[in-house]
Formats: structure tokens, sequence, C-alpha cells
């Protein structure tokens, strides 16, 4: 009789609606908290113009002008230990963790950045100092944690992978939610009107990493021996969105082993 009673209960959890298996916290959230990495749905992964037709990016002239700057006259800022921000860090495929708590949401990602949203009900500063993840504030809508980021910095900045660029006037709307326990999905929104002619959108998806899974500490200025031998911009950008080499030149044959020392 525990055996059949314990099959319905697998079949009904298996018919639950997915959004009625997702973990929630004591205050009937959906719980974020966890280690979550890339998926190979997410195509071309890098680039903040993946949900646009062609790939092409609704930039105005002087967002046109600034997108040559960056390809051609800048040296990737995550490359130099710049911090990446947002959109970027919505668009890498590095992994990154959360850590939720009633009073403010946590990312914490791969290089050792951080960023901390408040969920307080606080407003935006007056006139907030320009940074990297510019001045967020976060509230919960339904099931969605949302993410209101204003107040960028506009110099050694790169919107994506593929040296996109944004300005001050960068507002950005991240809507977090969790579809299904393995799985986590950001509808980010960006709005430029200095650079870009209108808002677009990019969505993508995470899935939870292992039990215990957790990031490991990761010194980026450490030993910096090719930081004076980067070249300016992203490097080639392949068909497909995607930032690299089409045909990469194999790699040289393995030198021979030494010869014995002779006693």
């Amino acid at each position: 009789m525990r055996t059949l009673a314990a099959v319905f209960l697998g079949f009904a959890m298996a018919c639950a609606p997915l959004r009625a298996q997702v973990p929630r916290t004591a205050d009937g959230h959906p719980d974020l908290n966890g280690f979550w990495k890339g998926t190979r749905d997410t195509k071309p992964v890098g680039n903040i113009a993946k949900d646009l037709p062609g790939l092409k990016l609704p930039l105005t002239p002087a967002g046109e002008a600034a997108w040559k700057h960056n390809t051609t006259a800048t040296v990737d800022p995550e490359a130099l230990c710049i911090l990446g921000g947002i959109p970027r860090h919505d668009a890498s495929g590095l992994p990154f963790m959360i850590l939720q708590t009633p009073q403010f949401v946590g990312f914490l990602y791969f290089y050792s950045y951080y960023r901390i949203i408040p969920t307080d009900g606080r407003k935006h500063e007056e006139d907030p100092d320009p940074s990297f993840f510019g001045d967020e504030v976060g509230h919960w809508d339904g099931d969605a944690f949302v993410i209101d980021s204003v107040g960028f910095k506009d110099t050694q900045v790169w919107a994506d992978e593929n040296g996109s660029p944004h300005s001050d006037a960068l507002h950005v709307i991240e809507r977090w939610t969790r579809p299904d326990a393995k799985h986590i999905h950001v509808d980010t929104t960006i709005e430029d009107p200095k650079f870009y002619t209108k808002t677009f959108t990019y969505s993508r998806s995470w899935e939870a990493g292992d039990p215990g899974q957790r990031l490991g500490e990761y010194s980026c200025a450490e030993n910096s021996v090719d930081r004076e031998h980067l070249g300016f911009g992203p490097g080639p950008i392949r068909p497909d969105g995607t930032r690299g080499y089409i045909n990469v030149a194999p790699l040289p044959p393995p030198p021979p082993p030494p010869a014995p020392i002779k006693k």
C-alpha cells in the first residue's frame, strides 16, 4: 500500500505545474539562491544583439562612432581587470552566484566582482556617482525580481563581449524569474537614447549548478604578463555573432622530450 501511495505521489509531482515546483523563501518569493551556469541554448553568447533581427544594434550616429572607437581604439576593459558591469554580465557565458535575503539580493561573479541590490523600497539617488553596475534598486513584481539601474560610467566600458557601446544615459531594467527548479531567467531591457535609436531587450536562461558548487577565488591583476601585448577591440566576430576565429590555426606539435642526463 505504501508503495502504491509513493507511486501516486511521484506521478502527482511529475504532473504538477513547473511553477509549483519552484523553491521559495520563507517570505514566499521564488528562491534565486544558488550557483548558475550558462546553457548551450544561449546563441550567440556575449552579444546583447542576440534577439535583434540580423544581430543588428539600432545605433545612433553617436553610437556608431562609439562602437568604432571601442572596436578599433580600446582594449577590452575586462582584460585590464576593469569591472564588466551590466548589461555585459547578463550576456556573459561565465557562471555566477546569487545570495538572496529579505533586505537585498547579491550577485557574485566569476571575476570576483559583485553587486548588491537593495529591496527595501528605496528610490534612486538624485545624483548618483557613475559606476559600472549603475545605481541599482530592486523590488518584487509578483514572482519577478525587478532591478532598475541608472547612473552608469561612460568610459572604459563595453556593453558586451563584442565591444558594443553604452553611454552615461543608459537605463537598464532586469526581470529575473525562476521558471522551474533547474533554471533562472532574465529579460533585460536596454534604453540609451544617446547611442541607440530605440529600446530593445535581451533574454536568456541559466541552469542550476551542482549542489554545493560555488565560485573560487580569481585574482585578475596578479601577474598579468599579457597586459602590454593586448590589441584593440574584441578581435574577429564570427557570422553567428560570437567572438573568435572561424578556423583556428592548429597547435604546433609538442616539443620532443629532453634527452636523459648522462651520468
